[in-house]
């Protein structure tokens, strides 16, 4: 069947022009996940893992993944004539430098320039020029052959009242068209979802995991369009929407809309955030105004409605996870627990709270090695019985109407060595360093990075990813600019400084390759502390409400100040979480949180 598909693509490709043709795994907007219609890539290779780029050309067939899925690549691919390129292992260059090394002079190369971002097709543009070749990028190929193609979701808009969001949509569009004036703009595109659905305090249903609706939007200095399909938007929502100026127009209307902007008129985008066909359809004689989105910084700072809503989401899920941990731990050996099977149980602990909407990410629960790949999420092939012993790692989160929660905790399911006490207390005192940091307003994640590596560090060890990342209010569980992260200068969320109300993650981590991995995160929210000559001084406040598991804890390594601070945590942990659990559950939270 893919061998079928890949000489149809050819074909069509031949018709069109192009010598080679690149599918990649977004959508329009980049999301983190992707609607059934997008995934071109999965359907002319088979491969069916949620990162990849395949680049057919008339000899040859490739696909790029990362180590997440080399397993399950080959084997989805056998048979297929595709060859499977394992980014990041030596010898196997980048889907860029092989169109450069490859593509011969004066060839074309295709791609659908609504799933490319600007920033990398213009580097692709480079690479071609440099062989005197030319990019078609107003073509979807996989799209003609793909008879039996799903529609473009169209799930039912909702809209997001006040007492949830704080503020009202016409007082955000004042803000944002405040933010125009400022930056000379007469328009604000607007094309990353997130972005559009906290604008308009609309969410919805089209992107798995992020409830936010497939749209565009243009706003101007007295109106505003979403592009959008008007199937999804009920009748009242579209009246109130025009209430506040806003009008809907058809989803692909945008394109040439924006081919349409007059001479002289100031666009303001964020380059970064559009995709290539968005930017290049603009007319050369328009002012183009490149910056960060003007959605960016007030989308991450959290009011005080959504902090305080934030705090009930926290308490629902800390009761689901909490029962999940009790649960796990009582049974484990006894029955039949894989890591598929928990992470639907816990999922069911969910979806027991109320206003739960569904969960913010694919789960990740890891037994053993698995674990020590971070990114690992099971599958109906790597599918692992957990036993009574060693180490589980569940990273996990949830939507509600209150917010959206991420946490992580890795559970000891028996007897701990000692090696793995040790590295589970180093995590644990960063993860605590970081949670209880105090600073003066103008720190930015860059300098407290190394409270959460230090315990680490001292121990020459470290871990290979973030410390932490900004999460969305009932939207994306992964949104800028605030983050943690020790290495300077990598790109702009570096920059962001402090803000009260920003919600960002606490995870520190630890992978031994091939025998387990271990993280513990918590939402934290960015408060203000005192103000006094020395400026106004900031700390955090602990979101999560879920107990960690002191039977994996060298308290020998805990200074005093470590225990104060786990006790003060444990002792919230329980007096937010012990009302709603049964008396057996409620018996084992006291003694899973008792003062050391």
């Amino acid at each position: 069947m893919v061998r079928e598909r890949i000489e149809a693509l050819r074909k069509v490709m031949r018709d069109s022009g192009v010598d080679m043709y690149m599918v990649p795994t977004d959508d329009f907007h980049s999301s983190e996940y992707v609607g059934d219609y997008f995934k071109c890539r999965n359907y002319i290779t088979g491969f069916t893992g949620s990162a990849g780029t395949a680049l057919i050309t008339q000899s040859e067939a490739l696909l790029w993944t990362d180590g997440r899925y080399f397993i399950q690549a080959a084997a989805e691919l056998e048979g297929s004539g595709i060859e499977l390129m394992k980014m990041g292992q030596p010898q196997v260059p980048s889907v860029k430098a092989y169109i450069e090394d490859n593509i011969k002079k004066s060839q074309v190369l295709g791609f659908d320039g609504r799933c490319v971002d600007y920033g990398y097709a213009l580097s692709l543009e480079e690479s071609v020029e440099k062989k005197e070749g030319a990019i078609v990028y107003d073509i979807d190929l996989v799209g003609q052959i793909w008879k039996e193609r799903p529609e473009l979701s169209k799930e039912p808009v909702k809209e997001l009242h006040t007492k949830y969001c704080g503020v009202s949509r016409r007082d955000k569009l004042a803000k944002m068209r405040e933010q125009m004036t400022k930056q000379g703009g007469d328009l604000f595109i607007l094309t990353s979802l997130d972005d559009i659905a906290w604008l308009f305090n609309i969410r919805g249903n089209d992107v798995p995991c992020n409830p936010v609706v497939l749209s565009y939007a243009i706003i101007g200095i007295k109106d505003a369009i979403i592009y959008g399909a008007k199937e999804a938007f009920g009748e009242e929502v579209l009246e109130v929407l025009s209430n506040d100026g806003v009008s809907l127009k058809a989803y692909n209307d945008i394109y040439e809309d924006v081919k349409k902007l007059h001479e002289g008129c100031r666009v303001i985008i964020d380059e970064s955030r559009a995709n290539y066909a968005i930017v290049k359809n603009i007319p050369k004689n328009v002012n183009v105004i490149n910056t960060p989105n003007l959605t960016l910084l007030p989308k991450a700072i959290k009011n005080s409605i959504e902090v305080e809503n934030e705090r009930i989401a926290h308490i629902k899920d800390g009761v689901a996870v909490t029962k999940f941990i009790y649960w796990l731990k009582k049974n484990v050996g006894k029955m039949d627990i894989t890591e598929l099977s928990a992470a639907a149980y816990l999922e069911s602990l969910r979806m027991q709270g109320e206003n739960y909407m569904g969960p913010s990410f694919e789960p990740i629960v890891a037994y053993g090695a698995n674990a020590a790949m971070c990114h690992y999420s099971p599958s109906q092939e790597s599918d692992t019985l957990l036993k009574p012993e060693g180490f589980v790692l569940f990273d996990t989160g949830g939507q509600y109407l209150e917010g959206t929660t991420d946490v992580t905790r890795t559970i000891s399911l028996g007897k701990c060595s000692k090696e793995q006490r040790k590295h589970f207390t180093a995590v644990l005192k960063g993860h605590l360093n970081l949670a209880n940091a105090k600073f003066l307003y103008g720190v930015r994640g860059v300098n407290l990075d190394y409270l959460a590596r230090g315990p680490l560090w001292e121990l020459g060890l470290d871990y290979n990813h973030g410390t932490g990342h900004g999460v969305g209010y009932y939207l994306n569980v992964h949104e800028g600019p605030n983050s943690f992260r020790w290495k300077c200068g990598q790109d702009k969320v570096d920059s962001a400084i402090f803000e009260e109300g920003m919600i960002t993650s606490n995870e520190p981590g630890f992978y031994l390759e091939g025998q387990y991995g271990i993280r513990t995160e918590n939402m934290i929210v960015c408060v203000k502390d005192e103000c006094n000559e020395y400026g106004q001084f900031m700390r955090f406040e602990n979101l999560t409400m879920v107990p960690i598991d002191m039977e994996a804890i060298d308290f020998e390594s805990m200074g005093q100040i470590d225990r104060d601070r786990l006790n003060d945590y444990h002792r919230i942990v329980y007096e937010k979480i012990s009302p709603y659990l049964d008396e057996e559950e409620k018996i084992w939270l006291k003694e899973a949180t008792r003062e050391v």
